[in-house]
C-alpha cells in the first residue's frame, strides 16, 4: 500500500485556510476588500465577541446573481481575473479566489445578495461539510456576508486566539487602515451593538481627523509629487512626533495597504538627521504605480510586495520626503499644560500647531545696517563742508589747550551733540532689530514674530558641525589646520585599534595624525573648528564617543564619526558667546538642512508664543 495519499478536499481546505484566515481580523480584511471591489459606497462591519461569535459585513455594492453567489464560495473562483495577462495588471484588492472558500470551510457561513436590477436576491448558507442551502428572497441591494462561530470545527486554532481585547484591537486596526485607503467611502463599525466608528465619506484630511483626532492634521506635513513614473501623496509627521514603537506607518500602494521594507527604509532615511536607533516616524503615504511594475502576489495575505525598479522607487521616495521635510518650519511650540493631581504646571511641546509651506518668517531676523544714498545740490555741499571746516578749526583750538594723552578732556554738553540724520535712522532700526541674549551660558534667547525663540547653543552647533562633517567626507577635500607644535598622545591598545579603524574618515575631516609606535600617535593637524589647546582632549573624546555609539546604537561608521566629531567639538554648556558669535551661530543653524533637531534627535529650537505669555500674565 502506498504511503503517500491525496488528502480529502475538506481537509485540504482547512489546511489551506490557515494561510488566509489566521484570526478574526483576517476575515474582516477579506470581506471589506470584497465590498470595496463590488463598488460599494456604504459599508458596515458588525462584530460580536471580537469576531469569535459573529463577523458581518453589509454593503450596497453591485450584488451577485444566484449563479455567481454559488460559484464565489468555490476554491479559486473569482470575477477579478481570467487570464495570465490579468494577473500582470491587478487593479482590484482581491483576485486569488481563496478568501470566501477558506472562510466558509472554518465557520458557519452565509451570504445574502441582490443585484441592483433584480427584484429577488439569493441566500446561500453553509453549515457543515458540503451542506450548502440556497434560497430566494427579497434582500437589501448589495451583499451581506455573515461569518458565525469562526474555527468552530478546528478547536486547536480557536484555542490559540488571544483575548477579546487583543483580537478586537487587530480588527479595528485593519478597519482603520481600509477606511484610510478609501476616504471617499462611508464606513461604520459596530461592536456588541455599540457604534464604535462612524466615518462618513470625505477627503483624506477629514478621514485622518475621523480616525485619529480633530487636530491631527496640524501635526502633519503634506507630501505630494506627481510624475509620469509614479505618484506619491499623503502626510508625514513632524520630527517631534517620532515614537519608540512601530504601528503608525501606513503605506498604500494603488489604494491597497501593503508592507514594503524598501519604501519604509526610504522614509526612515529621509529622517536620518533626526532619527535615533529605535525611533519611528508617523506617515500615511499613497503610492500610485503601474500595476505591471509591482508584484503583489507574493503571499496569500497580499501584504508584501516586490517592485520591478526597487532602486528607482527608493530614490524617488527618499527625495520627495526630504523635500517635504525641508519645505516647512518645524520649530516645536511650547505651552503650559494644565497640571494633573499633585503635580505642578509645566511646559510641554504642542505638536498640534499648523505649519505652512515655506513659512520661514518666524525666525530671528537681524537687520543689517544700511545707509540711504542721498543726492546733495552744489550749494548744500558747500554749506556742509563750510560748516565742517569751521567745526574742525574750533575743535583744534579747543584741543590744543590739553595734552594729547591727558585723561581729563572737556565733555560737550548733551545739547551740543546733535545726532546726524543717518545716525537717528540707524538708532530707529536698532530698536526694531530682534534682541539676542545668552541665558546662563547655555541658551540663546531671541525675539520672533510670534513670541520668543529659545536655542540650545550646544546642540545647535552640533547640528552645524554634523552636516559640515558629512559634506567634508562626501567631498573628500579636507582642510587641515597644521599645528606649530605637534602633540604626542599616548593610547591604550583598544583606543589605538579604534583609531586605526576610523583613521581614513578622520583624515577626510581634516585631522593630520601620524602613528609613532605601538602606544602613541602624533597630532600634526586638526580641523579648523577645534580650539587651540584642546586637540588631544577632543581626539580622545571622539574615540570614546565612537565606541559608545557603536556598542549601544549600532550606528553606521560614517554617521558615527560625524556624530562623535560634532558632539565633542561643538560649543559646550558654559561657553560664553559674544553677540556676533550668537548671531553667526543662528545664521549657520538655519542654513542647515534640518535646523530643528540635533543629530541625536534632541530639539534645538523651541518657541513660546506671545499668546502663551499673555495667558500667563492674565492679558487674555
Amino acid at each position: 500500500m502506498s504511503k503517500i495519499q491525496i488528502l480529502p478536499e475538506n481537509l485540504a481546505n482547512k489546511i489551506a485556510a490557515g494561510e488566509v484566515v489566521q484570526r478574526p481580523e483576517s476575515v474582516v480584511k477579506e470581506l471589506l476588500e470584497n465590498s470595496i471591489d463590488a463598488e460599494s459606497k456604504n459599508i458596515e462591519l458588525i462584530i460580536k465577541k471580537a469576531g469569535k461569535v459573529l463577523i458581518q459585513v453589509c454593503d450596497d455594492g453591485l450584488g451577485m446573481s444566484e449563479e455567481d453567489a454559488i460559484l464565489c464560495i468555490q476554491k479559486h473562483a473569482t470575477s477579478k481575473i481570467s487570464t495570465y495577462q490579468d494577473l500582470e495588471d491587478i487593479r482590484t484588492l482581491g483576485f486569488r479566489g481563496e478568501a470566501l472558500s477558506s472562510i466558509s470551510s472554518v465557520s458557519q457561513f452565509e451570504i445574502k445578495t441582490e443585484t441592483r436590477d433584480q427584484e429577488l436576491g439569493t441566500l446561500i448558507r453553509i453549515e457543515g461539510e458540503n451542506n450548502i442551502q440556497t434560497e430566494k428572497g427579497s434582500f437589501p441591494k448589495g451583499t451581506t456576508t455573515t461569518v458565525k462561530n469562526l474555527f468552530y470545527n478546528i478547536p486547536a486554532r480557536r484555542n490559540f486566539l488571544k483575548t477579546d481585547a487583543t483580537e478586537f484591537k487587530h480588527i479595528i486596526d485593519t478597519f482603520n487602515k481600509i477606511a484610510l485607503s478609501h476616504p471617499e467611502l462611508s464606513f461604520k463599525l459596530w461592536n456588541d451593538d455599540d457604534l464604535v466608528c462612524n466615518y462618513p465619506e470625505s477627503d483624506l484630511s477629514a478621514r485622518i481627523q475621523q480616525v485619529f483626532s480633530d487636530n491631527m492634521i496640524d501635526a502633519l506635513i503634506p507630501v505630494s509629487e506627481m510624475t509620469e513614473f509614479m505618484n506619491i501623496s499623503g502626510f508625514i509627521g513632524k520630527p517631534s512626533m517620532l515614537k519608540k514603537s512601530k504601528g503608525d506607518q501606513y503605506l498604500f500602494l494603488n489604494n491597497r495597504y501593503v508592507i514594503s521594507r524598501q519604501i519604509s527604509h526610504a522614509v526612515f532615511s529621509a529622517y536620518e538627521n533626526i532619527l535615533e536607533k529605535g525611533d519611528y516616524p508617523f506617515f500615511i503615504l499613497f503610492v500610485e504605480l503601474d500595476p505591471r511594475k509591482v508584484d503583489i502576489n507574493v503571499h496569500p495575505s497580499k501584504l508584501e510586495v516586490r517592485f520591478e525598479d526597487e532602486k528607482d522607487i527608493y530614490s524617488f521616495v527618499l527625495a520627495v520626503i526630504r523635500k517635504s521635510l525641508g519645505g516647512y518650519d518645524l520649530i516645536p511650540s511650547m505651552a503650559f499644560a494644565p497640571p494633573r493631581l499633585d503635580e505642578q504646571e509645566k511646559l510641554q511641546v504642542n505638536n498640534f500647531v499648523r505649519v505652512q509651506r515655506n513659512d520661514f518668517s518666524d525666525r530671528p531676523v537681524f537687520e543689517k545696517q544700511s545707509y540711504a544714498k542721498t543726492n546733495f545740490s552744489d550749494r548744500e555741499v558747500d554749506l556742509l563742508f563750510g560748516s565742517l571746516n569751521k567745526e574742525i578749526t574750533s575743535m583744534s583750538k579747543t584741543e590744543s589747550a590739553f595734552p594729547p594723552f591727558e585723561e581729563t578732556r572737556p565733555v560737550a554738553e548733551p545739547q551740543q551733540l546733535a545726532k546726524p540724520s543717518w545716525q537717528n535712522t540707524l538708532s530707529n532700526k536698532e530698536e526694531n532689530t530682534s534682541f539676542i541674549i545668552q541665558l546662563h551660558n547655555k541658551y540663546i534667547l531671541s525675539q520672533i514674530k510670534t513670541g520668543l525663540m529659545i536655542i540650545d547653543q550646544h546642540v545647535a552647533h552640533e547640528r552645524i558641525l554634523y552636516e559640515k562633517a558629512i559634506n567634508l567626507m562626501d567631498a573628500n577635500m579636507p582642510f587641515s589646520q597644521q599645528l606649530l607644535f605637534p602633540k604626542t598622545v599616548q593610547l591604550d591598545a583598544g583606543s589605538l585599534s579604534v583609531l586605526k579603524e576610523i583613521y581614513p574618515l578622520l583624515l577626510q575631516l581634516g585631522f593630520g595624525i601620524r602613528f609613532q609606535n605601538k602606544s602613541a600617535v602624533v597630532i600634526e593637524g586638526v580641523p579648523q573648528d577645534i580650539k587651540q589647546g584642546s586637540e588631544e582632549k577632543i581626539l580622545l573624546e571622539i574615540i570614546e564617543e565612537y565606541q559608545i555609539n557603536q556598542r549601544e546604537k549600532g550606528l553606521e561608521e560614517r554617521d558615527n564619526i560625524a556624530k562623535s566629531y560634532s558632539c565633542k567639538t561643538a560649543i559646550k554648556t558654559g561657553d560664553r558667546l559674544s553677540d556676533v558669535e550668537m548671531r553667526s551661530l543662528i545664521d549657520q543653524l538655519f542654513a542647515t538642512s534640518m535646523p530643528y533637531v540635533c543629530p541625536h534627535g534632541r530639539p534645538i529650537v523651541i518657541k513660546i508664543s506671545l499668546e502663551e505669555f499673555d495667558r500667563r500674565f492674565g492679558r487674555t
